[in-house]
Order: C-alpha cells, then structure tokens, then sequence
C-alpha cells in the first residue's frame, strides 16, 4: 500500500486564476475566455494564458507557486541523493516530470513539477513517498545529466535489432571485401559481353518495374479522387476529442544563417500555441547554432535540447533522444530551412483525428522557394513535384507503404513507440519509418499542405545530398530482406514488390544508366559485343520500353507542374534527360559509403539562398 503526503495536504490549493485574479494579473473577462477556451483543447491554463497574452510569465509563475505551501525545491543547487537513484528508468521519470530526491526514514521525497500526476507518481515508487515542488526545466536538466549514458544509448538503440540496420555487417573484414570485390570484376571483364548483357536484363527489369509502378500510380492519381477524411464537424468539445498538443522535433547542425528564418516559420503557424511543444535539437558540439539561438528570445512553447555527443552522429538519434522529452500525442518533424504553410498543423491533425487509427502517419507536400536560383533548383522542383503531388498520391491510392520524407511528416505518438521510433543508424529514417509502419499494419497518407524548402542548387551540394539518399534506399533494403518471407507476410505481395521497385529500383536506375548509354551509343551506329547476343526484335522491344517510360515520366512531370500552376517550368521538362545523370555520380559515391562508411551522415548546407 503507498502512502502519499504533499506539503498541502488538509487542504484544497487554491485555483490558478484565482490567485491570478487577487493578485489583479488578470481580468475576468480574460480568465472565462481561457477556461472557455481550455474546454476544447489538452493545454493548461497557464499555458493558455501566455499563448494568448492575458498574463504574464512572471504572474503565472508566481500563482504556481502560491498554489503549494512553501518554496519549491531548487533541484540545481539541491541534487539528488545517488542511493535513490539506483535502477531508475529515466524515461519514466522524465514522462511523470518527477524525480526522487532524498528519502528521510520510510519516507522517499519526490520532486514533482505536475502534482495532478500523484497516483501515477505513487504507481511506480511504493512505499511511503511526498511529493515536493520543483521546476519542470529544472527536472528536466537533471534527468539528463544524472541519466546522460542511459538517453544516449537509448536514443542510438531504441529501434528493435531485427528492423535496424545497426546489425549489417557490410564490411566485416576490408581485406576481405576487396578480394571479392577484385574477383568479382575480374571475372565480369573476363566475360565482358555476357556481363553486360545481365547487367542490361537487370536494369531493364528494373526499368520495366518501374515504369509500370509510375504507370499505376499515374492512372491511379487520375481517377476519381477518394473522399478525404470529413474534417467539418469534429466534436473537440468531447471530452475524447479535445483538440491535441504537437510536439514538432527540428534537428540542428551548423544552422546559424537559418535560425531567424525558422523561428519566423514556427511564430507564423496558426495553431494554438498552447498546444504547441517545439523542440529545437542541437548537437553538444555546435555552438554556432547554440550562440545564434542564444540572440533570440523563444517563446514559452520551444525550448532547446542539447543531445550528447555520441561515436554516433545523425538526425534520427537525435529524435530518437527528444522523444521521450515530447508532451504531446501527435509527433512532426521540420528541418532547419522550412517554411511550411501556417495552416498546415490544423489541416494535419484535422486529418488525423478524423482519419481511422491505423492511418498512423500524414505527410505534407515539400516544394522549393528557390526554384528560379538556376538550372539545378528548377529540375529538382519538377522531380519533387512529381514525387510529392503525384507518385505518392498514386501509391496511398493503390495501398502501397510509402517512403516518407524526412521533414513536414506527423505521426501518431503510440504508432511511432510501438514501432520503435527511428533507427538511428539508418540516413534515410524517414523512408525506413514509413516501411516499418506499414509492416505494423499502420498506413500513411498524404494531407494537402505544402512545406517550402531550400533547394540544393550547387551540384556538389546535389550529389551528397543525393548519395545519401541512395545510400540509405539500398540500406533499408537490406535491412527489411533479411527475413524475406516474414517481409511478405507483413505487407503482403502488393506492399513487398512495391518496396522492391521503390527501393531497389531507385538505387539500380541510377548505379546501371550507363549500360542504357551505351545501348543507346549502340543505336547511333557504335558496335558493342553484347548487343549481337540478343536478337534484333528484342532490342527493338527494349527500345520501344524505354521510350516509352520516358514519354510517360514527361507525362507525370507535366501533370505535377499544371497542378501547381508553373507553367514557366514546362520547357525545363525537355531538359529532364540531363538531370539524372547527376545521379549516377552520386549512386556511385554512395555505394562506395555502404561499404566504407554506411552510417556517415553527409550534411546538406542550407542558407546558401
């Protein structure tokens, strides 16, 4: 049995907008408007009250703590005694916002900034416990100093062994890999025509695929539109159906020129900033960003979290790290150049609360504001337009999982824990997330909102941007094939082979294009062996395909940018054929990551524009 003792105990505390009221911080006017509003929303009056400037921090600070008898515990000054420390959860502590602090005979002293928690605080101490007052930041810092190993290695493990790629062993031995890989292409020269014929056969099945997925989703996105979710008459007021908190994670690395900008975005999002918990992320060793956030004064709804260093360095981790910090249901992510549109997270969670549960995931379209900078930007808006407003659309119509993008994506907390978070280890989390959510049975769908991004426009930029992205497409392959057959029983033949083309696909288009070229020398007059092993009707046939895929990716390109209504970008379409070979550069490089350096984040720059 537990016995639970504050220091007000015998008495009711006073209200929070009482004591406000005597203290004349608030009018009443003001005070009904924030508990009207309070009806409808998961947010606490203190909360609303700032949001909405009918008091000020000081105030309410002030009213919090006339609300307890005494002074609250300064937990900075007065730390923990270690021996309580022992065997604790620090993800525990930091979801009741409580930690013990000292235990006096059978008694074990708690610090707690949220006594409405008491039973939940008392669930997992047992014994005789009293809570004592003391600052949630303050909680907080402490947590992550005294359980600092612990977040980190969590944070770097918390995605299940079986789904992470942690475990690869792509290269086991480098003496040994390069015998192989020396043998490997001894022989094929020794075979030169037949090794590039099956080298052709292999990118053209992968063309062919290809092409008929993009064909499907095409057709698909064509159709009558499906109805969305009915978002007009959602009963916040239900006690059930209150309108949800958001927590939106921004990893930060070297960001400094962005952070104005940002934090220009984040202030100019309509949600209820009561309801809105940003955490901006920042690596323990990037004081430049730290010193620019530093000149900024945030706002009482984002607050900075400073993650570890660690042997390991990656934007999942990171996320990973921030989790259990979150306070709401709904988790999004930004990156450090978005400009989302300011309605977006009410379109989200509209979509969300009236979506079924299994649609764990809504992605937002991603779009570029520098598209006019120079050839580069417009060729990679026309791509994500064709990607994001079609393609993607296509594939959540035929049920396919999708490869979510690694920013403007919002997901259910309970959906994201059960699946395990991110992986840490893996440089295309947000691809790998979206497979592992479907595996779970979860679905994802794309909601109709636009987040405005950097484009990468200087093509060494493009290329380590692009060679990670590859790099990660392949690695979460290989990750989701070690158990092929259970990989089909989770997503069925309909998901299994759309991951195939999506992520196998991807990468072999742009490691073997240059089989393609040289067929396509073989056209205009220049002899190769391998073509004679096929005969002519064949490559006819051949022929015929691609240019076909090449007519209907123009197709798709076309559509993507009449949506958007740039029609300026139309004559860049015919320009297209040149773009991808960029690719193969950046394929190669990324291949040569996965056996060297698989889990290397290569950063992209942003500010340049």
């Amino acid at each position: 049995m537990n016995h639970f003792t504050t220091p007000q105990a015998g008495r009711m505390p006073a209200r929070l907008g009482e004591i406000l009221l005597l203290n004349g911080a608030i009018r009443q006017r003001d005070l009904t408007r924030a508990l009207d509003l309070q009806k409808g929303r998961d947010a606490k009056l203190g909360d609303i009250l700032l949001a909405h400037q009918f008091s000020t921090p000081e105030a309410v600070k002030q009213a919090l703590r006339a609300q307890i008898s005494g002074a609250p515990l300064d937990i900075s000054t007065t730390p923990p005694d270690p021996e309580v420390l022992v065997g604790l959860d620090a993800q525990i502590c930091i979801r009741l916002q409580a930690l013990p602090w000292r235990r006096v005979g059978k008694t074990l002293i708690i610090a707690a900034a949220d006594h409405t928690r008491a039973a939940e605080i008392s669930a997992h101490w047992p014994g005789r416990i009293r809570l004592i007052q003391a600052d949630r930041d303050e909680i907080h810092r402490s947590i992550e100093a005294i359980f600092s190993t612990q977040l980190t290695q969590s944070a770097a493990q918390r995605c299940p062994a079986e789904f992470s790629c942690r475990q690869l062993d792509l290269l086991p031995r480098k003496t040994t890999t390069g015998i192989v890989l020396g043998a490997g292409l001894g022989l094929a020269a020794a075979n030169l025509e037949t090794s590039l014929l099956v080298l052709f056969l292999w990118a053209l099945l992968s063309n062919f695929s290809t092409t008929i997925l993009r064909a499907m989703a095409l057709f698909s996105f064509m159709k009558a539109k499906p109805p969305l979710p009915d978002t007009s008459n959602i009963p916040f007021l239900a006690d059930h159906r209150k309108r949800p908190r958001v927590s939106v994670l921004i990893p930060l690395f070297k960001e400094e020129k962005v952070v104005p900008a940002l934090l220009a975005a984040m202030d100019a999002l309509t949600y209820p900033k009561e309801l809105l918990d940003i955490k901006i992320l920042l690596e323990e060793q990037d004081e430049m960003t730290r010193a620019a956030l530093q000149k900024s004064t945030l706002p009482h709804w984002a607050n900075v979290l400073v993650v570890p260093a660690d042997t390991l360095q990656t934007k999942p981790r990171a996320m990973n790290y921030a989790l259990p910090f979150c306070t709401a249901s709904i988790i999004g992510i930004y990156d450090a150049e978005d400009r989302p549109d300011p309605d977006q997270i009410d379109k989200v969670v509209l979509h969300l609360m009236a979506a079924p549960s299994k649609v764990a995931a809504v992605q937002a379209n991603l779009d570029f504001y520098n598209t006019d900078k120079n050839w580069l930007s417009r060729c990679f808006t026309i791509e994500y337009s064709a990607w994001f407003r079609v393609i993607m659309r296509g594939m959540q119509r035929l049920g396919l999982p999708l490869p979510l993008g690694g920013t403007s994506v919002f997901m259910r907390r309970n959906a994201l824990e059960e699946v395990g978070g991110w992986d840490a280890h893996n440089v295309t989390e947000d691809a790998d997330l979206g497979m592992r959510l479907a595996r779970f049975g979860y679905r994802c769908e794309m909601v109709d909102s636009t987040t405005w991004e950097e484009a990468n426009n200087v093509p060494v930029g493009w290329v380590k941007q692009r060679s990670r992205w590859i790099k990660g497409f392949i690695i979460t392959w290989l990750s989701q094939m070690r158990q092929p057959v259970k990989l089909n029983r989770d997503l069925g033949w309909a998901g299994f082979l759309g991951l195939q083309v999506v992520l196998l696909g991807t990468a072999t288009a742009f490691l073997l294009a240059p089989v393609f070229w040289l067929m396509w020398l073989g056209v205009f007059g220049v002899e190769w062996g391998f073509i004679a092993l096929m005969p002519d009707w064949f490559w006819r046939m051949a022929f015929t395909g691609l240019l076909l895929g090449e007519a209907l990716m123009m197709a798709i390109y076309i559509t993507a940018i009449t949506l958007k209504r740039r029609f300026g970008l139309l004559p860049f379409v015919l320009t297209m054929p040149l773009y991808w070979p960029i690719g193969t550069i950046a394929a190669y490089k990324a291949l040569y990551e996965i056996i060297f350096a698989p889990f290397y984040w290569d950063k992209t720059t942003h500010g340049l524009d």
